[in-house]
């Protein structure tokens, strides 16, 4: 295949990943002035670095130090709503339920996840964790190494979780054994 047909071809990929157009040769944006347009009467919305306040996670469904940033809460129809969580070593969360699922991103750091029953397993950046709806689970940093992750969830009736109780020290302890 030619250069310019490899790029072409590669270009209108990443653009069908996107949601951006197919492999025609009527393919990218809709070409406009300003703001993107995405569908009638919406526009697009640019969350900036750094315009949303930190938050520390609660001492009710947390132990340790633990920050929460917001990243994006899309407007209805849509459910979907993401954070960037950070924990400190041998932070971690409650145990606890998704309605309809999460999906944890780890960006940084080492963390530990287990699903009620299985097994401790060890987290790394790159790793993605998907924990199916109504699943038992607790995540966080391994004792001796924080953990940052991004977690997306969608609303049900505009729930996105259900805390239980806390990951005893036992249970926790239990993950330096962990892979």
């Amino acid at each position: 295949m030619s250069a310019p047909r490899t790029s072409l071809l590669r270009a209108s990929v990443a653009l069908a990943i996107c949601g951006l157009g197919g492999l025609g040769t009527d393919w990218g944006p809709p070409k406009t002035t300003g703001s993107v347009q995405v569908k009638k009467g919406s526009r697009m919305d640019i969350k900036r670095s750094g315009t949303q306040p930190s938050g520390k996670g609660p001492a009710e469904y947390f132990t340790g130090t633990v920050r929460i940033d917001p990243l994006f809460q899309s407007p209805e129809p849509s459910r979907a709503l993401g954070v960037s969580v950070t924990f400190e070593p041998g932070a971690r969360t409650a145990w606890h339920t998704h309605p309809l699922g999460q999906t944890l991103i780890v960006t940084s750091g080492c963390g530990l996840v287990q699903s009620w029953g299985g097994p401790i397993e060890k987290i790394r950046p790159g790793d993605v964790v998907w924990c199916p709806p109504g699943e038992k689970h607790w995540h966080g940093a391994t004792a001796t190494t924080g953990m940052a992750h991004i977690a997306i969830v969608e609303q049900l009736d505009g729930k996105a979780v259900d805390w239980m109780g806390k990951v005893t020290d036992e249970q926790y302890q239990a993950g330096s054994r962990a892979n």
